[in-house]
Order: structure tokens, then sequence, then C-alpha cells
């Protein structure tokens, strides 16, 4: 399968689930280019950023991994080719 390159957003509202969030993107590490994480202390909220590069599967079984966890919404973006 081709792999394609993307941007996934990730906002977690609930500190308490970092450890999770933190565990997965280790899991996928192999497809991260880079990481950007933004708390906003007045909101309470962290917000995530990831360039990824990898297949289909691999940044769905990331984003639906990270989007089973409680208090965590997570969007992503891929190139056509």
């Amino acid at each position: 399968m081709e792999k394609r390159l993307g941007v996934i957003g990730i906002v977690v509202e609930d500190r308490q689930v970092v450890p999770q969030v933190n565990k997965i993107l280790s899991e996928h590490a192999d497809m991260i280019i880079g990481r950007m994480g933004l708390p906003h202390r007045e909101r309470e909220v962290s917000v995530i950023s990831l360039i990824v590069d990898g297949t289909t599967d691999q940044v769905g079984s990331l984003t639906g991994k990270l989007g089973n966890i409680p208090h965590v919404t997570v969007k992503s973006a891929l190139t056509k080719v």
C-alpha cells in the first residue's frame, strides 16, 4: 500500500488521559515525522499536531485508537497520492 503525507490534529480535554495518548503515539512513532504540542492553560486543554507519512491503514489505526480515548478529539487530512 502506498504511503501518504498528512496532518493529524488532536485535542485533549482531560490531562488524565495524556499518558494513554503518549503511549499510542509512541507505538506509531515510525510514521510520525513531526510533533508539536501546546497546552492551553486557560481552557484546560492541550492541542497536539502531527505530521505523518504512512499508509491509510496506519493513519486509520492511529486515529482510531486515539479517538477511542474519552475526552480526546482527532481529525486528519492526507494527500491524495
